[in-house]
Protein backbone atom coordinates (compact mmCIF):
# COMPACT_ATOMS: atom_id res chain seq x y z
CA UNK A 1 0.00 0.00 0.00
CA UNK A 2 2.77 2.46 0.83
CA UNK A 3 4.03 2.18 -2.18
CA UNK A 4 1.18 2.66 -4.26
CA UNK A 5 0.68 5.50 -2.25
CA UNK A 6 4.27 6.59 -3.62
CA UNK A 7 3.60 5.99 -7.22
CA UNK A 8 0.23 7.89 -7.22
CA UNK A 9 2.10 10.89 -5.32
CA UNK A 10 4.77 10.69 -8.01
CA UNK A 11 2.47 10.28 -11.17
CA UNK A 12 0.62 13.55 -9.90
CA UNK A 13 3.14 15.51 -9.82
CA UNK A 14 4.47 14.56 -12.85
CA UNK A 15 0.95 15.43 -14.51
CA UNK A 16 0.97 18.47 -12.34
CA UNK A 17 4.21 19.40 -14.50
CA UNK A 18 2.54 18.54 -17.42
CA UNK A 19 -0.46 20.60 -17.44
CA UNK A 20 1.14 23.83 -14.96
CA UNK A 21 2.04 27.03 -17.69
CA UNK A 22 5.56 27.09 -18.05
CA UNK A 23 6.79 30.23 -16.02
CA UNK A 24 6.98 33.48 -17.61
CA UNK A 25 10.05 34.61 -18.45
CA UNK A 26 11.08 38.51 -18.68
CA UNK A 27 10.90 41.15 -21.36
CA UNK A 28 13.92 42.48 -21.39
CA UNK A 29 14.63 45.82 -23.30
CA UNK A 30 16.62 49.05 -22.53
CA UNK A 31 14.81 52.65 -22.38
CA UNK A 32 15.44 53.03 -25.92
CA UNK A 33 13.99 50.23 -27.03
CA UNK A 34 10.71 50.81 -24.29
CA UNK A 35 10.69 54.50 -25.33
CA UNK A 36 10.43 53.62 -28.97
CA UNK A 37 8.35 50.23 -28.60
CA UNK A 38 5.73 51.01 -26.15
CA UNK A 39 5.68 54.23 -24.52
CA UNK A 40 6.26 56.55 -28.28
CA UNK A 41 8.82 58.73 -29.54
CA UNK A 42 7.03 61.68 -28.59
CA UNK A 43 3.42 61.64 -27.11
CA UNK A 44 1.40 64.13 -25.08
CA UNK A 45 3.32 62.89 -21.58
CA UNK A 46 6.71 63.69 -23.35
CA UNK A 47 5.45 67.25 -24.61
CA UNK A 48 4.33 68.76 -21.43
CA UNK A 49 7.64 67.28 -20.15
CA UNK A 50 9.77 68.79 -22.48
CA UNK A 51 7.62 72.30 -21.99
CA UNK A 52 7.95 72.54 -18.28
CA UNK A 53 11.73 71.69 -18.74
CA UNK A 54 11.92 74.39 -21.27
CA UNK A 55 10.65 77.25 -19.12
CA UNK A 56 14.08 77.30 -17.43
CA UNK A 57 15.46 78.64 -20.36
CA UNK A 58 13.83 81.93 -19.86
CA UNK A 59 15.32 82.66 -16.73
CA UNK A 60 19.16 81.58 -18.03
CA UNK A 61 18.58 84.07 -21.06
CA UNK A 62 17.69 86.81 -18.95
CA UNK A 63 20.28 86.48 -16.31
CA UNK A 64 22.71 85.78 -19.09
CA UNK A 65 21.80 89.19 -21.30
CA UNK A 66 20.75 91.50 -18.43
CA UNK A 67 24.16 93.36 -18.48
CA UNK A 68 23.47 94.59 -22.19
CA UNK A 69 21.06 97.70 -20.51
CA UNK A 70 22.50 97.16 -16.36
CA UNK A 71 25.80 97.63 -17.72
CA UNK A 72 25.44 99.75 -20.84
CA UNK A 73 27.14 103.68 -21.16
CA UNK A 74 24.26 106.14 -21.28
CA UNK A 75 23.77 107.71 -24.69
CA UNK A 76 23.71 111.39 -23.74
CA UNK A 77 24.50 113.85 -21.39
CA UNK A 78 23.77 117.21 -20.75
CA UNK A 79 25.37 120.59 -18.32
CA UNK A 80 23.66 120.99 -15.24
CA UNK A 81 20.98 124.22 -15.52
CA UNK A 82 23.48 126.23 -12.83
CA UNK A 83 26.74 125.25 -15.19
CA UNK A 84 28.33 128.41 -16.59
CA UNK A 85 30.99 126.61 -17.47
CA UNK A 86 32.59 127.56 -21.21
CA UNK A 87 34.13 124.61 -21.58
CA UNK A 88 30.49 122.12 -20.69
CA UNK A 89 28.62 124.03 -22.91
CA UNK A 90 30.82 123.56 -26.09
CA UNK A 91 31.12 120.00 -25.22
CA UNK A 92 27.97 119.31 -24.50
CA UNK A 93 27.16 120.38 -28.23
CA UNK A 94 29.38 117.84 -30.13
CA UNK A 95 27.31 114.87 -28.29
CA UNK A 96 30.13 112.74 -27.91
CA UNK A 97 29.83 110.72 -24.47
CA UNK A 98 34.24 110.74 -24.43
CA UNK A 99 34.04 114.87 -24.27
CA UNK A 100 33.10 114.26 -20.41
CA UNK A 101 36.25 113.18 -18.97
CA UNK A 102 37.80 117.18 -19.15
CA UNK A 103 34.69 118.36 -17.36
CA UNK A 104 34.72 119.15 -13.68
CA UNK A 105 32.19 116.85 -11.58
CA UNK A 106 29.48 118.50 -10.60
CA UNK A 107 29.01 120.80 -13.92
CA UNK A 108 27.31 117.99 -16.11
CA UNK A 109 24.84 115.35 -15.95
CA UNK A 110 23.41 111.59 -17.26
CA UNK A 111 20.44 112.60 -19.62
CA UNK A 112 18.66 109.27 -18.31
CA UNK A 113 19.77 110.27 -14.58
CA UNK A 114 22.50 108.93 -12.72
CA UNK A 115 20.94 105.43 -11.76
CA UNK A 116 20.19 104.35 -15.56
CA UNK A 117 23.05 101.92 -15.49
CA UNK A 118 26.23 101.08 -13.39
CA UNK A 119 28.28 103.32 -15.96
CA UNK A 120 25.81 106.03 -15.17
CA UNK A 121 26.15 105.32 -10.93
CA UNK A 122 29.96 104.55 -10.37
CA UNK A 123 31.20 106.80 -13.17
CA UNK A 124 32.87 103.96 -15.33
CA UNK A 125 33.98 106.27 -18.19
CA UNK A 126 37.14 107.89 -19.14
CA UNK A 127 39.96 106.35 -17.12
CA UNK A 128 37.83 103.76 -15.85
CA UNK A 129 36.02 102.12 -18.64
CA UNK A 130 37.90 99.01 -18.56
CA UNK A 131 35.97 98.31 -15.03
CA UNK A 132 32.77 98.02 -16.83
CA UNK A 133 34.05 95.28 -18.66
CA UNK A 134 34.87 92.96 -14.95
CA UNK A 135 31.13 92.01 -13.98
CA UNK A 136 30.47 90.56 -16.95
CA UNK A 137 33.65 88.85 -17.56
CA UNK A 138 33.31 87.47 -14.44
CA UNK A 139 29.85 86.05 -14.74
CA UNK A 140 31.07 84.12 -17.39
CA UNK A 141 33.99 82.76 -15.68
CA UNK A 142 31.43 81.77 -12.98
CA UNK A 143 29.47 80.03 -15.58
CA UNK A 144 32.55 78.26 -16.47
CA UNK A 145 33.37 76.85 -13.18
CA UNK A 146 29.37 76.89 -12.28
CA UNK A 147 29.41 74.16 -15.79
CA UNK A 148 31.73 71.95 -13.84
CA UNK A 149 30.38 71.46 -10.47
CA UNK A 150 26.46 71.16 -11.92
CA UNK A 151 27.64 68.80 -14.51
CA UNK A 152 29.25 66.76 -12.08
CA UNK A 153 26.30 67.11 -9.43
CA UNK A 154 24.15 65.96 -11.93
CA UNK A 155 25.44 62.63 -13.03
CA UNK A 156 27.61 61.64 -9.56
CA UNK A 157 24.30 62.10 -7.30
CA UNK A 158 21.33 64.56 -7.51
CA UNK A 159 20.40 64.18 -10.57
CA UNK A 160 18.77 66.38 -13.80
CA UNK A 161 15.80 67.34 -12.05
CA UNK A 162 17.08 68.31 -8.84
CA UNK A 163 20.25 70.26 -9.69
CA UNK A 164 17.68 72.28 -12.39
CA UNK A 165 15.73 72.75 -9.01
CA UNK A 166 18.81 74.02 -7.47
CA UNK A 167 20.40 76.36 -9.65
CA UNK A 168 16.76 77.69 -10.29
CA UNK A 169 17.36 78.82 -6.81
CA UNK A 170 20.69 80.33 -6.17
CA UNK A 171 19.72 81.91 -9.83
CA UNK A 172 17.11 83.74 -7.82
CA UNK A 173 19.33 84.49 -4.83
CA UNK A 174 22.06 85.88 -6.44
CA UNK A 175 20.21 87.88 -8.99
CA UNK A 176 18.31 89.59 -6.05
CA UNK A 177 21.52 90.11 -3.56
CA UNK A 178 22.84 91.52 -6.83
CA UNK A 179 20.24 94.28 -6.83
CA UNK A 180 21.78 95.54 -3.46
CA UNK A 181 25.84 96.36 -4.72
CA UNK A 182 26.61 99.11 -2.73
CA UNK A 183 29.84 99.22 -5.44
CA UNK A 184 31.60 97.65 -8.35
CA UNK A 185 33.66 95.12 -7.11
CA UNK A 186 30.43 93.69 -5.06
CA UNK A 187 28.42 93.98 -8.24
CA UNK A 188 30.82 92.14 -9.97
CA UNK A 189 31.47 89.49 -6.75
CA UNK A 190 27.97 88.55 -7.22
CA UNK A 191 27.50 88.45 -10.71
CA UNK A 192 30.48 85.87 -10.99
CA UNK A 193 27.95 84.26 -8.57
CA UNK A 194 25.36 84.38 -10.71
CA UNK A 195 26.86 83.28 -13.31
CA UNK A 196 27.76 80.05 -11.34
CA UNK A 197 24.37 79.69 -10.17
CA UNK A 198 22.59 79.45 -13.65
CA UNK A 199 24.80 77.38 -15.63
CA UNK A 200 23.10 74.14 -14.24
CA UNK A 201 19.69 75.67 -15.75
CA UNK A 202 21.06 74.99 -19.47
CA UNK A 203 23.10 71.99 -20.30
CA UNK A 204 20.78 69.93 -17.20
CA UNK A 205 17.39 70.54 -19.43
CA UNK A 206 18.93 70.10 -22.56
CA UNK A 207 19.79 66.76 -21.25
CA UNK A 208 16.98 66.36 -19.32
CA UNK A 209 14.37 66.77 -21.97
CA UNK A 210 16.00 64.74 -24.52
CA UNK A 211 16.62 61.54 -22.40
CA UNK A 212 13.05 60.53 -22.43
CA UNK A 213 11.55 60.75 -26.33
CA UNK A 214 12.74 58.93 -29.18
CA UNK A 215 15.50 59.02 -30.88
CA UNK A 216 13.96 60.82 -34.42
CA UNK A 217 12.91 63.55 -31.99
CA UNK A 218 16.49 64.36 -29.92
CA UNK A 219 17.28 67.03 -32.58
CA UNK A 220 13.78 68.86 -32.77
CA UNK A 221 13.30 68.72 -28.51
CA UNK A 222 16.86 69.79 -27.96
CA UNK A 223 15.97 73.11 -29.72
CA UNK A 224 12.96 73.27 -27.69
CA UNK A 225 14.69 75.19 -25.45
CA UNK A 226 16.49 77.70 -27.44
CA UNK A 227 12.83 78.75 -28.32
CA UNK A 228 12.57 79.75 -24.95
CA UNK A 229 15.85 81.77 -24.48
CA UNK A 230 14.91 83.31 -27.10
CA UNK A 231 11.61 84.32 -25.24
CA UNK A 232 14.27 85.56 -22.74
CA UNK A 233 16.01 87.31 -24.48
CA UNK A 234 13.06 89.14 -26.22
CA UNK A 235 11.32 89.86 -23.20
CA UNK A 236 14.40 91.36 -21.63
CA UNK A 237 14.14 94.98 -23.55
CA UNK A 238 10.55 95.09 -22.53
CA UNK A 239 11.23 94.92 -18.62
CA UNK A 240 14.61 97.13 -19.04
CA UNK A 241 12.31 99.99 -20.87
CA UNK A 242 10.48 100.63 -18.43
CA UNK A 243 12.92 99.89 -15.62
CA UNK A 244 15.48 102.20 -17.54
CA UNK A 245 15.75 104.84 -15.06
CA UNK A 246 16.93 102.46 -12.22
CA UNK A 247 18.81 99.57 -12.98
CA UNK A 248 18.25 97.61 -9.18
CA UNK A 249 14.53 97.25 -10.08
CA UNK A 250 15.61 95.42 -13.26
CA UNK A 251 17.53 92.75 -10.82
CA UNK A 252 14.73 92.47 -8.51
CA UNK A 253 11.98 91.83 -10.97
CA UNK A 254 14.36 88.87 -12.63
CA UNK A 255 14.87 87.88 -9.47
CA UNK A 256 10.92 86.75 -8.93
CA UNK A 257 10.92 84.87 -11.71
CA UNK A 258 12.92 81.34 -11.26
CA UNK A 259 11.25 81.45 -7.78
CA UNK A 260 7.68 81.14 -8.86
CA UNK A 261 8.75 78.71 -11.47
CA UNK A 262 10.38 76.43 -9.28
CA UNK A 263 7.20 76.54 -6.94
CA UNK A 264 4.57 76.31 -9.45
CA UNK A 265 5.85 74.30 -12.33
CA UNK A 266 9.12 72.31 -11.35
CA UNK A 267 7.27 69.75 -9.16
CA UNK A 268 5.57 67.85 -12.03
CA UNK A 269 9.07 67.43 -14.23
CA UNK A 270 9.92 63.97 -14.08
CA UNK A 271 13.66 62.27 -13.73
CA UNK A 272 15.31 61.06 -16.29
CA UNK A 273 14.66 57.54 -16.65
CA UNK A 274 17.96 56.70 -18.08
CA UNK A 275 20.01 58.20 -15.09
CA UNK A 276 17.84 56.81 -12.63
CA UNK A 277 19.13 52.78 -14.13
CA UNK A 278 22.55 53.90 -14.71
CA UNK A 279 22.51 54.90 -10.83
CA UNK A 280 21.08 51.24 -10.11
CA UNK A 281 17.10 52.89 -9.49
CA UNK A 282 15.92 50.42 -12.13
CA UNK A 283 12.55 50.20 -10.24
CA UNK A 284 12.07 53.59 -10.23
CA UNK A 285 12.78 54.16 -13.96
CA UNK A 286 10.62 51.79 -14.84
CA UNK A 287 8.01 53.58 -12.79
CA UNK A 288 8.79 57.07 -14.67
CA UNK A 289 8.29 55.14 -17.90
CA UNK A 290 5.05 54.28 -16.87
CA UNK A 291 3.79 57.22 -16.44
CA UNK A 292 4.85 58.39 -19.48
CA UNK A 293 3.23 55.26 -21.29
CA UNK A 294 0.02 56.33 -19.14
CA UNK A 295 -0.33 59.37 -20.02
CA UNK A 296 -0.10 58.76 -23.50
CA UNK A 297 -2.68 56.14 -23.38
CA UNK A 298 -0.59 53.28 -23.84
CA UNK A 299 0.57 50.31 -20.95
CA UNK A 300 3.76 48.29 -20.27
CA UNK A 301 4.08 44.74 -20.72
CA UNK A 302 3.79 42.80 -17.09
CA UNK A 303 6.47 41.09 -17.33
CA UNK A 304 8.91 44.30 -19.10
CA UNK A 305 12.27 44.94 -16.73
CA UNK A 306 15.08 47.21 -18.19
CA UNK A 307 18.03 45.91 -19.58
CA UNK A 308 21.77 47.13 -17.67
CA UNK A 309 23.71 48.68 -19.37
CA UNK A 310 27.05 46.80 -17.74
CA UNK A 311 26.78 43.20 -16.44
CA UNK A 312 25.92 43.08 -12.61
CA UNK A 313 28.98 41.65 -10.57
CA UNK A 314 28.76 39.61 -7.34
CA UNK A 315 27.54 42.67 -5.01
CA UNK A 316 24.08 42.75 -6.24
CA UNK A 317 22.61 44.32 -9.84
CA UNK A 318 22.25 47.97 -8.19
CA UNK A 319 25.58 47.92 -6.45
CA UNK A 320 27.70 46.51 -9.85
CA UNK A 321 26.19 48.66 -11.78
CA UNK A 322 26.54 51.75 -9.86
CA UNK A 323 30.24 50.94 -8.56
CA UNK A 324 30.82 50.46 -12.80
CA UNK A 325 29.57 53.66 -14.23
CA UNK A 326 31.46 55.09 -11.14
CA UNK A 327 34.63 54.32 -12.22
CA UNK A 328 34.25 55.39 -15.51
CA UNK A 329 35.72 58.45 -16.65
CA UNK A 330 35.81 60.63 -19.41
CA UNK A 331 39.37 61.97 -19.45
CA UNK A 332 40.64 58.83 -18.94
CA UNK A 333 38.59 57.10 -21.82
CA UNK A 334 41.28 57.79 -24.89
CA UNK A 335 38.87 58.20 -27.34
CA UNK A 336 35.98 60.06 -25.13
CA UNK A 337 39.08 62.41 -24.08
CA UNK A 338 39.82 63.53 -27.98
CA UNK A 339 36.46 64.05 -28.60
CA UNK A 340 35.77 66.06 -25.50
CA UNK A 341 38.92 68.11 -26.50
CA UNK A 342 37.74 69.07 -30.07
CA UNK A 343 33.84 69.50 -28.49
CA UNK A 344 35.88 72.66 -26.53
CA UNK A 345 37.91 73.87 -28.78
CA UNK A 346 34.79 74.08 -31.48
CA UNK A 347 32.91 75.71 -28.17
CA UNK A 348 35.34 77.87 -27.13
CA UNK A 349 35.20 79.95 -30.43
CA UNK A 350 31.50 79.96 -30.85
CA UNK A 351 31.11 81.12 -27.51
CA UNK A 352 33.07 84.14 -27.99
CA UNK A 353 31.21 84.56 -31.28
CA UNK A 354 27.40 84.19 -29.71
CA UNK A 355 27.68 86.16 -26.55
CA UNK A 356 30.38 88.59 -28.26
CA UNK A 357 28.21 89.66 -30.87
CA UNK A 358 25.27 90.01 -28.57
CA UNK A 359 27.40 92.52 -25.74
CA UNK A 360 28.61 94.16 -29.06
CA UNK A 361 25.16 95.98 -30.00
CA UNK A 362 25.94 98.79 -27.94
CA UNK A 363 29.20 99.78 -30.62
CA UNK A 364 26.46 99.57 -33.60
CA UNK A 365 25.16 103.35 -34.10
CA UNK A 366 21.54 102.02 -33.02
CA UNK A 367 18.89 102.81 -30.34
CA UNK A 368 19.95 100.11 -27.98
CA UNK A 369 16.78 98.77 -27.44
CA UNK A 370 15.90 98.44 -31.08
CA UNK A 371 19.16 96.77 -31.90
CA UNK A 372 18.39 94.21 -28.62
CA UNK A 373 15.39 93.24 -29.87
CA UNK A 374 16.27 92.69 -33.53
CA UNK A 375 19.29 90.49 -32.32
CA UNK A 376 16.36 88.67 -29.86
CA UNK A 377 14.21 88.12 -33.10
CA UNK A 378 17.17 86.21 -35.03
CA UNK A 379 17.11 84.14 -32.42
CA UNK A 380 13.61 82.48 -33.34
CA UNK A 381 14.26 82.19 -37.66
CA UNK A 382 17.91 80.72 -36.07
CA UNK A 383 15.89 77.73 -33.75
CA UNK A 384 13.05 77.10 -36.40
CA UNK A 385 15.87 76.90 -39.09
CA UNK A 386 18.06 74.80 -37.14
CA UNK A 387 15.15 72.53 -35.89
CA UNK A 388 14.70 71.96 -39.59
CA UNK A 389 18.25 71.33 -40.59
CA UNK A 390 18.55 68.83 -37.58
CA UNK A 391 15.96 66.97 -39.72
CA UNK A 392 17.47 66.90 -42.74
CA UNK A 393 21.30 66.78 -42.35
CA UNK A 394 23.82 66.03 -40.04
CA UNK A 395 24.86 67.44 -37.38
CA UNK A 396 28.74 68.27 -38.07
CA UNK A 397 28.18 69.88 -41.70
CA UNK A 398 24.94 72.58 -40.32
CA UNK A 399 27.24 73.08 -37.50
CA UNK A 400 30.51 73.90 -39.43
CA UNK A 401 28.66 75.43 -42.00
CA UNK A 402 27.04 77.77 -39.67
CA UNK A 403 30.18 78.94 -37.98
CA UNK A 404 31.31 79.70 -41.51
CA UNK A 405 28.22 82.09 -42.30
CA UNK A 406 28.56 83.68 -38.95
CA UNK A 407 32.75 84.21 -39.52
CA UNK A 408 32.14 85.87 -43.02
CA UNK A 409 29.23 87.59 -42.10
CA UNK A 410 31.71 89.54 -39.22
CA UNK A 411 34.29 90.04 -41.48
CA UNK A 412 31.69 91.90 -44.17
CA UNK A 413 30.80 94.19 -40.90
CA UNK A 414 34.18 95.42 -41.29
CA UNK A 415 33.53 97.29 -44.60
CA UNK A 416 30.95 99.21 -42.76
CA UNK A 417 32.82 99.74 -39.58
CA UNK A 418 34.83 102.88 -40.98
CA UNK A 419 33.74 106.29 -39.84
CA UNK A 420 31.82 104.69 -36.83
CA UNK A 421 33.25 106.83 -34.15
CA UNK A 422 32.28 110.29 -36.51
CA UNK A 423 28.82 109.43 -37.33
CA UNK A 424 28.38 108.80 -33.74
CA UNK A 425 29.14 111.57 -32.22
CA UNK A 426 26.43 113.01 -35.03
CA UNK A 427 22.63 112.98 -32.82
CA UNK A 428 20.80 112.78 -36.29
CA UNK A 429 22.45 109.33 -37.73
CA UNK A 430 20.35 106.74 -38.24
CA UNK A 431 22.65 103.78 -38.18
CA UNK A 432 24.24 101.91 -40.93
CA UNK A 433 21.37 99.27 -42.03
CA UNK A 434 23.80 97.72 -44.33
CA UNK A 435 25.99 96.72 -41.17
CA UNK A 436 23.08 95.93 -38.72
CA UNK A 437 21.79 93.70 -41.49
CA UNK A 438 25.10 92.01 -41.62
CA UNK A 439 25.10 91.52 -37.99
CA UNK A 440 21.69 90.36 -37.46
CA UNK A 441 22.57 87.52 -40.03
CA UNK A 442 25.77 86.44 -38.59
CA UNK A 443 24.24 86.61 -35.46
CA UNK A 444 21.37 84.19 -36.28
CA UNK A 445 23.95 82.25 -37.87
CA UNK A 446 26.29 81.79 -34.61
CA UNK A 447 23.15 81.11 -32.97
CA UNK A 448 22.30 78.27 -34.50
CA UNK A 449 25.79 76.86 -34.04
CA UNK A 450 25.29 77.64 -30.33
CA UNK A 451 22.28 75.36 -30.44
CA UNK A 452 23.71 72.52 -32.53
CA UNK A 453 26.36 72.31 -30.64
CA UNK A 454 24.25 71.12 -27.40
CA UNK A 455 22.70 68.68 -29.48
CA UNK A 456 25.80 67.72 -30.56
CA UNK A 457 27.57 67.45 -27.34
CA UNK A 458 24.46 65.24 -26.65
CA UNK A 459 25.02 62.53 -28.96
CA UNK A 460 28.37 62.62 -28.46
CA UNK A 461 28.68 60.65 -24.97
CA UNK A 462 26.93 58.34 -23.21
CA UNK A 463 24.46 58.37 -20.18
CA UNK A 464 26.62 58.00 -17.52
CA UNK A 465 28.83 61.14 -18.38
CA UNK A 466 26.54 63.04 -20.78
CA UNK A 467 25.53 65.24 -18.43
CA UNK A 468 29.46 66.27 -17.42
CA UNK A 469 30.37 66.21 -21.02
CA UNK A 470 27.62 69.10 -21.27
CA UNK A 471 28.92 71.12 -19.07
CA UNK A 472 32.70 70.68 -20.13
CA UNK A 473 31.08 72.20 -23.67
CA UNK A 474 29.18 75.08 -21.65
CA UNK A 475 32.83 75.42 -19.78
CA UNK A 476 34.29 76.03 -23.00
CA UNK A 477 31.13 78.45 -24.21
CA UNK A 478 31.41 80.09 -21.18
CA UNK A 479 35.68 80.80 -21.20
CA UNK A 480 35.18 82.15 -25.08
CA UNK A 481 32.16 84.26 -23.58
CA UNK A 482 33.92 85.53 -20.52
CA UNK A 483 37.02 87.00 -22.81
CA UNK A 484 34.15 88.83 -25.31
CA UNK A 485 33.01 91.44 -23.06
CA UNK A 486 37.14 92.65 -22.73
CA UNK A 487 37.07 93.06 -27.09
CA UNK A 488 33.76 94.60 -26.68
CA UNK A 489 35.50 97.68 -24.70
CA UNK A 490 38.46 97.49 -27.39
CA UNK A 491 35.42 97.89 -29.48
CA UNK A 492 34.54 100.82 -28.61
CA UNK A 493 37.87 102.53 -29.50
CA UNK A 494 38.75 100.13 -32.76
CA UNK A 495 35.00 98.29 -34.28
CA UNK A 496 37.01 96.64 -36.93
CA UNK A 497 38.84 94.72 -34.65
CA UNK A 498 36.35 93.15 -32.75
CA UNK A 499 34.72 92.11 -35.89
CA UNK A 500 38.01 90.35 -37.32
CA UNK A 501 38.29 88.48 -34.15
CA UNK A 502 34.68 87.60 -34.16
CA UNK A 503 35.12 86.20 -37.83
CA UNK A 504 38.80 84.73 -37.09
CA UNK A 505 37.48 82.31 -34.11
CA UNK A 506 33.81 81.32 -35.89
CA UNK A 507 35.51 80.15 -39.33
CA UNK A 508 38.42 78.42 -37.47
CA UNK A 509 35.31 76.68 -34.75
CA UNK A 510 33.49 75.19 -38.15
CA UNK A 511 36.89 73.83 -39.15
CA UNK A 512 37.91 71.65 -36.21
CA UNK A 513 34.48 70.23 -35.84
CA UNK A 514 34.92 68.22 -39.02
CA UNK A 515 37.06 66.14 -36.63
CA UNK A 516 34.25 64.65 -34.95
CA UNK A 517 31.64 62.13 -35.88
CA UNK A 518 28.72 62.39 -37.71
CA UNK A 519 25.79 61.30 -34.77
CA UNK A 520 22.64 62.05 -36.86
CA UNK A 521 20.25 58.49 -36.03
CA UNK A 522 22.85 57.09 -33.91
CA UNK A 523 21.46 55.59 -30.41
CA UNK A 524 22.11 57.45 -27.44
CA UNK A 525 24.41 54.91 -24.92
CA UNK A 526 24.04 54.24 -21.37
CA UNK A 527 28.08 53.99 -20.86
CA UNK A 528 31.43 54.59 -22.60
CA UNK A 529 32.41 50.58 -22.94
CA UNK A 530 29.46 50.18 -24.35
CA UNK A 531 29.44 52.95 -26.86
CA UNK A 532 32.89 52.01 -27.45
CA UNK A 533 32.36 48.44 -28.02
CA UNK A 534 29.46 49.30 -30.46
CA UNK A 535 31.47 51.57 -32.46
CA UNK A 536 34.35 49.73 -33.21
CA UNK A 537 31.79 47.03 -34.70
CA UNK A 538 30.19 49.33 -36.69
CA UNK A 539 33.61 50.76 -38.32
CA UNK A 540 34.60 47.02 -38.68
CA UNK A 541 31.27 46.18 -40.40
CA UNK A 542 31.93 49.07 -42.84
CA UNK A 543 35.42 47.96 -43.62
CA UNK A 544 34.38 44.37 -44.32
CA UNK A 545 31.55 45.39 -46.51
CA UNK A 546 33.63 47.53 -48.08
Amino acid sequence: MEDQAQNLVHGNMQLAERVAPPPATNLELTVEEVVEEYVGSFGWSQFLHVLLVSLAWIFDSQNTLVTIFSDAQPSAWRCINNSSSSLCLSSSSKGDVSSVCGLMPGTWEWVSGHTSSIIAEWGLICDRRLLAAIPASLFFLGSLLGSAFFGHLADASLGRKRTVLLSCLLTSVTAFLTSLSPNIWVYSLLRFANGFSRSGIGICCIVLATEVVGRKWRGPVSQYGFFFFAAGFLSLPLIAYHTRTNWRNLYKILSLLPLAYSVLFFPFVSESPRWLLVRGRSKEALDVLKTFARLNGKTLPENLCLANPSAPGEGGENEALTKNCTKESLWRTKWAAKRMITVMIAGFGVGFVYYGVQLNVENLNFNLYFSVGLNALMEVPAVVIGTILLGLTGRRLLFSLSAFLAGISCLLCILFAHGKRAKKADKSSTGNWAQLAIEGIGFMAASVAFDVLYVYCVELFPTNVRNFAVSQSRQALMLGASIAPLLVAAGRLSPSLSFLVFGILSIFSGVISWWLPETRNAPLYDTLKQQEEDEKNKVGNQITQA
